[in-house]
């Protein structure tokens, strides 16, 4: 993606797809005992509501049912400054829940970068481990939304300095070893958490998480998306692609039919026309990232428009570019747009068929009042601090997803970067070559100060992502692994 200013037909890019919710383990996880009651300060049996209670800032929103054996789940609000270097700018509260199993294990804090994921779902770390786990809701999302929203403080730096608020408050609790989870954009945050506050945990496992270090150059992931699957299938990708631009008359129709019976509006990106250019853009990208030919077969030039459109609506998620989706995640693309970037979608093929110039630009989805100045600086300098100085770095990647053509590199820092051969957005551990997987589950539970009870059968219970549509995320965002 290019930097660009806000002008009539700028480069526009739509992010490409949330990240998929993820499985668990192949490791059988330490189990969960009942924690011993050891008064407040440890947080132990009954104690736990009253010491969160007892903690400055915080507020226990509700206790929630559902939880598994050995584990309580809270919902919690704790306050947090606007603008952490202006203690005076005011504050609002960041949503946070928590499964509470003893104050004697591990600590698993957890980001899927957008809003809190509200049901009682472990994710990968916190079952290997048998620990706890506290999820922090990004600012600007969800709930955690200032009063006046000044997407000038939407940064990584004020997000990471959010998370080493929450875990200087919580390690009161906790004072045992601290794990820091996320998948897709979440991967990308407990990153850059890492990269300001490198000491606030013991180790990071960051699933999918995308690098786009300079964002005027992205031909790593067009180079990606011409690797992937077999020519023949690509080719059936472009050709579903100029078909459904060939027939946009009646592609068109159908999903302003399908706008009105539901009452969508397409008022942010400019009309259902240009809403079906985009997701036909992006179809090829969310194609790679979430499924494959087996599990999704591509329309061929004789099917009826009816089966094009079932496929592109299926792919691509149409419903992505509709206003009741664009204002929640208007957050989102001004990250996109202002400091994380994104990618670019091959539109040679097409080129007679576009009528939008650079209509996947994440400025499409912010309305046009809130400045967006793109930072080169943020990303270049995350990249330099994982290479030359971060230290405790698993990240775990799909070799199918087009989405980590450019990946985090950690140096030899007790860091690494495993691929799962057959794997795509949705990656994790269990998903790695048998040794790998081993390395992995060895380097966590080495951080977190424990040892596992070894292989096992495992399970693969799928976290939820927080309702964030498929095809909304970054290509790049965020899930629980």
């Amino acid at each position: 993606m290019r930097t660009w200013t806000r002008r009539p037909w700028t480069r526009r890019r739509l992010l490409a797809s949330a990240a998929s919710a993820a499985g668990l383990t192949a490791v059988a996880a330490a189990p969960a005992p009942a924690a011993p009651a050891t008064g407040p300060a440890r947080a132990g049996g009954d104690d736990i509501a009253a010491a969160l209670g007892a903690l400055p800032g915080l507020r226990v929103i509700e206790e929630r049912p559902g939880a598994e054996p050995g584990y309580r789940f809270f919902v919690l609000g704790l306050r947090q400054p606007v603008d952490h270097t202006s203690p005076g700018a005011g504050t609002f509260e960041q949503r946070l829940t928590l499964l509470h199993t003893g104050a004697d294990r591990p600590t698993v804090l957890f980001s899927t970068g957008y809003e809190a994921v509200l049901t009682p779902r472990r994710t990968e770390p916190t079952v290997l481990l048998g620990g706890n786990q506290l999820q922090v809701e990004h600012r600007f999302f969800g709930t955690s939304r200032p009063a006046r929203a000044d997407y000038s403080l939407l940064t990584v730096r004020q997000a990471a300095d959010d998370h080493h608020r929450v875990v200087r408050l919580f390690r009161t609790l906790y004072p045992g070893a601290w794990i820091s989870t996320g998948a897709s954009k979440g991967g990308m945050a407990t990153v850059y958490h890492r990269r300001f506050h490198p000491d606030d945990v013991d180790g990071t496992v960051a699933y999918s998480a995308p690098n786009n270090v300079d964002d005027r150059d992205d031909s790593a992931y067009l180079r990606r998306l011409d690797s992937l699957g077999t020519p023949a299938t690509r080719a059936a990708l472009r050709t579903a692609q100029r078909q459904a631009l060939l027939r946009r008359a009646d592609m068109v129709a159908r999903y302003e039919a399908w706008a009105a019976a539901g009452h969508h509006t397409f008022r942010i990106i400019g009309g259902a026309d240009k809403a079906l250019e985009t997701a036909v853009l992006r179809a090829p990208f969310m194609f790679w990232q979430y499924g494959t030919a087996v599990d999704r077969a591509v329309p061929g030039p004789d099917a009826t428009t009816d089966e094009l459109y079932a496929w592109l609506d299926d792919v691509a998620g149409l419903s992505v570019y509709t206003d009741g989706v664009a204002r929640r995640y208007i957050p989102y693309f001004y990250q996109l747009g202002t400091q994380l970037g994104y990618f670019d979608v091959p539109t040679r093929h097409l080129a007679d068929l576009l009528r939008y110039p650079d209509a996947v630009e994440p400025c499409n989805f912010v309305p046009r009042d809130i400045p967006m100045p793109f930072d080169r600086e943020a990303m270049p300098d995350i990249d330099h601090w994982v290479r030359r100085h971060g230290s405790r770095l698993l990240f775990v990647n799909g070799a199918q997803d087009p989405a980590v053509a450019e990946p985090f590199r950690p140096g030899h820092r007790d860091a690494r970067i495993l691929w799962a051969p057959e794997a795509h957005h949705g990656a994790v551990i269990a998903d790695l070559r048998p040794a790998d997987r081993t390395a992995a589950v060895d380097m966590l539970t080495r951080w977190a100060g424990r040892r596992t009870t070894g292989p096992g059968r495992g399970q693969r219970d799928a976290p939820s992502d927080g309702g964030v549509p498929r095809a909304v995320v970054l290509g790049t965002t965020g899930a629980a692994r």
